[in-house]
């Protein structure tokens, strides 16, 4: 709380340099969003008032400047007998030392990520402020997509919606939000001011780009996305109606949707790492598209010096795999090593020859290979303190197309929700944009048009095993994601083998996934907090 508080008050005090007289802060400001259980211990809430009034108590000279903070805020009794207690979620406004208005939020959200019924009590009741003649109504993100919330406040004489927001980014939620508070402006006949969090928390992904929209629903201004940065925005008297109107200092264009997810994703391993005290990435490089979109990512997050590639060979990696990633790794400029784990998979397969007697090889041979190169990343991670990136996608998350305590051992799944399809566009859009001046072309052109391959057996490739990658991910999209039916799917041109494939893996894989690493969240419903499904069912449709 105290590094968030910190960034409050350095922001306050340059924006009153700036003239501001109103700084907003993104919901639950003072101590991130989410803060999941930590919410349910009295010592953590106390951590949080205590930051409140480090935040009061420093700005209290800045005579005029009303500061409006998220945190969580809660009390009540308890005992063996009795337990009352209501938390809130709620937005203080600052000034000169004291809390001069309050706000709970209304409307508690209780889907895909979000799950603050568990946690907090709602509000009910407006909340307006005045600062230099301007009434100000306060709002607390999912308040802000109800008519309700937004229509108390102008009852009670708010003149500007002020929205505080923590909404997970996905890709196209940007736009999404856009619209919908355009949606509130024209109810409510109010400009609305939407102050938006930015940063990663474990899966979920923040990305700012907070905007104003005026009376008309028009944006006026906003943000850059994926980084911090203080907006100004100007609230100005309409000459002919009581009303207000805004005028902003910069409009950014929105991203198509490729720079938004690599941007997501960069974030997403930057503030992972940077916030739990990695000092480093290694990973596993075998010559195809996944690890080499992967270590792209890494080096644009943290650096070609913070980064480690270990080649694996196997007896069955290809030529090119060892070509294009000593390629790759020259280009990007990391450290680089080559283990071959020849000599140890025959010494695995020599330890249990005896038990395997008879039997044929198959599959549990392939393992072997993929999980002697997970040992070897784990214990490289352990002597150096470095974290594992595991580099699977969705489409293998979903169809278990992945080898558990093998290429899924590591501490943070970087793609874990992008299907495979996207992992070629994104890689093919990095070779064309140096967003973060690591260079252009990171990627060998033949990683990208090769067929993907596991390189577990001779003559491999994932089609083998799989629906066309085309396929699957439709299958994958509409069915894991969006909910929609197997009769739906075959009647819109889906050959039913191949959906009855797809959605019977998605069912008997969910054991492996839930003991896969942590991943950065990128759709409106990722394998994690978004996907509930019992281990043990027997369910069919």
């Amino acid at each position: 709380m105290s590094g968030n508080a910190r960034k409050i008050i350095d922001a306050a005090h340059t924006a009153y340099g700036q003239g501001a007289r109103v700084l907003v802060t993104p919901e639950l400001a003072i101590c991130g969003y989410a803060a999941e259980d930590l919410l349910l211990r009295p010592a953590f809430i106390d951590a949080c008032d205590d930051a409140l009034k480090t935040v009061a108590r420093e700005l209290a000279g800045l005579k005029g400047l009303h500061v409006v903070v998220g945190h969580p805020e809660g009390g009540g009794i308890q005992s063996r007998s009795v337990s009352v207690i209501q938390r809130f979620n709620r937005a203080s406004v600052l000034c000169e030392g004291r809390v001069v208005a309050s706000y709970a939020k209304q409307e508690l959200p209780n889907y895909q990520v979000f799950d603050e019924r568990r946690y907090f009590t709602p509000g009910n009741t407006a909340s307006v402020f005045e600062v230099e003649g301007v009434q100000l109504g306060l709002l607390i993100c999912e308040d802000a997509w109800f008519e309700g919330p937004a229509q108390l406040a102008r009852d009670a004489g708010a003149q500007v919606l002020v929205v505080l927001n923590a909404s997970p980014f996905h890709v196209g939620k940007g736009l999404e939000r856009e619209v919908q508070m355009g949606q509130r402006v024209k109810e409510s006949g109010l400009p609305l001011v939407y102050a938006h969090l930015v940063g990663g928390q474990d899966e979920v992904i923040f990305e700012g780009r907070s905007f104003a929209l005026n009376a008309q629903s028009e944006v006026v201004a906003r943000a850059p996305a994926f980084k911090e940065c203080l907006q100004y925005i100007q609230l100005e008297s309409e000459k002919v109606q009581p009303t207000l109107r805004i005028t902003g200092s910069e409009i950014v264009d929105g991203s198509a949707w490729q720079e938004d997810l690599w941007h997501a994703l960069v974030l997403g391993i930057r503030d992972y790492l940077g916030k739990n005290g990695f000092p480093g990435a290694i990973l596993g490089l075998s010559g195809g598209i996944d690890s080499a979109l992967v270590l792209a990512l890494a080096v644009d997050a943290l650096g070609a010096d913070k980064i480690h590639a270990v080649m694996m060979p196997s007896p069955y990696t290809a030529d090119i795999s060892w070509i294009d990633s000593r390629d790759m790794v020259k280009r990007l400029g990391v450290r680089y090593d080559e283990i071959s784990i020849a000599p140890l998979f025959e010494g695995f397969k020599s330890a249990l020859k005896a038990q395997f007697e008879g039997l044929a090889e198959d599959t549990t041979e392939e393992n072997i290979q993929a999980r002697v190169r997970g040992t070897m990343l784990m214990a490289l991670s352990n002597k150096t303190g470095a974290i594992v990136l595991t580099t699977g996608n969705k489409s293998e998350m979903a169809t278990g197309y992945c080898t558990l305590y093998g290429d899924m051992a590591g501490g943070f799944a970087v793609i874990k929700d992008v299907v495979k399809t996207q992992v070629f566009k994104l890689a093919e859009w990095r070779n064309e944009n140096d967003p973060y001046g690591t260079g252009r072309n990171p990627i060998p052109e033949r990683i990208i048009t090769r067929p993907p391959s596991a390189e577990l057996r001779a003559d491999q490739k994932d089609q083998d095993s799989l629906p066309p990658y085309e396929v699957l991910d439709a299958i994958v999209q509409r069915y894991m994601e969006n909910d929609e039916g197997i009769n739906a799917l075959v009647a819109d041109g889906f050959d039913r083998a191949d959906v009855e494939k797809v959605t019977r893996l998605i069912k008997l894989n969910e054991y492996k996934r839930r003991q896969s690493p942590v991943g950065i969240r990128v759709t409106h419903r990722s394998f994690g907090k978004d996907w509930r499904y019992p281990i043990t069912n027997r369910f069919r449709a």
